[in-house]
């Protein structure tokens, strides 16, 4: 009885939205973006669901500056309500979020509550025995935006793996997808796994963190079968046909809608020789480098916070910019990544390293572009890989689905 009331308490409300996506600041409070943030409301919002679970235990919490409720972080709002929690994980970008990406997140007390912090994202990527020897819930509450390579995903992971060695329950309070209506891309090789690619999933996935977190665990991915045990509080009405404008940027280089909806597409520009506007006020939103041919645009990347140190630091580069493009369709495309090697004046450098084949999870996606095929013949090559996925992917679903 006990189970199905947790069950039936755990239900989504599903509603369906229909309206283009947004293309606006993340930081705006216009009367349309406050209405429609408050028609979806997220897991971490449904305390009457999870405070009673959470009573006389001893919480970690995994979160960075998403993991806002009623305009409080959820480390503030849970304290408030005697919370017992002990002590903070943090991923990339660090648990303020102002971190550059790649850059090693050192442990420290946070200054408010003088609780530790301790780094996921350093030496230590998964939580040892020591830290949660005297821990019973681990809370995870941390906004993704849907795609296999952003690397809050493969902190989860680590985090799965560790509470089932240990035998804690993780709590993931879930939250919408902002590129959750469709699924594209190749699906990763396992040769290929990294820290930008732990699971044979497609580059858009389709997921939230909590549907990511079932399928993880439904298909056997953590180490020697293990099981995770696993609580995840829903959002209500959200479905993967839902519009969602996130209110808070999730990493410093996604300051807006438009980056995070071109954010699956550019992602493997860092692969390349080319800057992605990292250190400008737009990053993921203008591609260069100082030899393209087309002079029209140019931007001169320079040292910002979350871009100490930018790729093309103080070079002016020439290239495209995205910010006003209108017929840009919002989807994975791979049509600036063709256009810039084909019209790259040094085509052996175009490519850095191997980088490009881990963030695509195969060596084809370079191989094609080098042998001159065309987006529609590559896109060919991952029909049934992604085919295969999208029944898997069926299983476990949380919310409606948008097709």
């Amino acid at each position: 009885m006990r189970k199905f009331l947790i069950l039936s308490i755990f239900s989504a409300i599903f509603i369906q939205c229909s309206t283009p996506r947004p293309v606006a600041n993340l930081a705006s409070t216009s009367k349309a973006n406050a209405r429609q943030v408050s028609e979806i409301v997220v897991g971490a919002a449904q305390f009457d669901s999870y405070l009673p679970l959470l009573k006389d235990k001893n919480v970690a919490m995994v979160v960075n500056q998403t993991s806002e409720v009623e305009g409080k972080h959820i480390v503030d709002w849970l304290l408030e309500k005697k919370v017992n929690v002990k002590k903070i994980f943090a991923p990339e970008h660090g648990f303020r979020g102002t971190a550059d990406a790649g850059e090693k997140i050192s442990n420290a007390t946070d200054s408010k509550t003088g609780l530790p912090l301790l780094s996921l994202y350093g030496k230590d990527r998964k939580p040892s025995e020591e830290h949660l020897k005297n821990i019973d819930i681990v809370i995870f509450d941390i906004q993704d935006v849907g795609t296999r390579f952003y690397t809050y995903i493969s902190t989860m992971h680590y985090v799965m793996e560790a509470c089932a060695e240990q035998g804690k329950t993780l709590m993931i309070f879930d939250r919408p997808n902002p590129n959750g209506d469709y699924v594209d891309g190749f699906v990763l090789e396992m040769k290929h796994q990294s820290f930008v690619g732990m699971h044979p999933i497609p580059v858009v996935h389709g997921l939230t963190v909590g549907e990511l977190a079932t399928m993880i665990n439904g298909e056997g991915w953590l180490p020697n079968k293990l099981k995770c045990k696993l609580e995840v509080v829903k959002c209500q009405n959200y479905t993967h046909k839902s519009k969602y404008s996130l209110p808070i940027k999730p990493s410093p280089n996604l300051p807006n809608d438009r980056a995070i909806y071109l954010y699956p597409s550019l992602c493997f520009f860092e692969g390349t020789m080319a800057s992605l506007g990292r250190g400008t006020d737009s990053p993921f939103q203008m591609i260069g480098y100082p030899d393209y041919p087309d002079k029209t645009f140019s931007f001169t990347p320079k040292s910002t916070e979350g871009a100490k140190n930018p790729p093309l630091k103080d070079q002016v580069c020439y290239g495209v910019d995205l910010r006003q493009t209108q017929n840009w369709k919002y989807r994975f495309s791979l049509e600036e990544l063709i256009k810039f090697y084909q019209a790259s004046p040094n085509k052996a450098k175009f490519f850095l390293n191997d980088f490009i084949n881990r963030l695509a999870g195969t060596e084809r996606l370079r191989n094609m572009i080098e042998a001159g095929k065309t987006e529609d013949e590559i896109r060919l090559s991952w029909q049934k890989e992604l085919a295969d996925y999208k029944v898997m992917r069926k299983k476990y679903l949380l919310y409606e689905d948008f097709e």
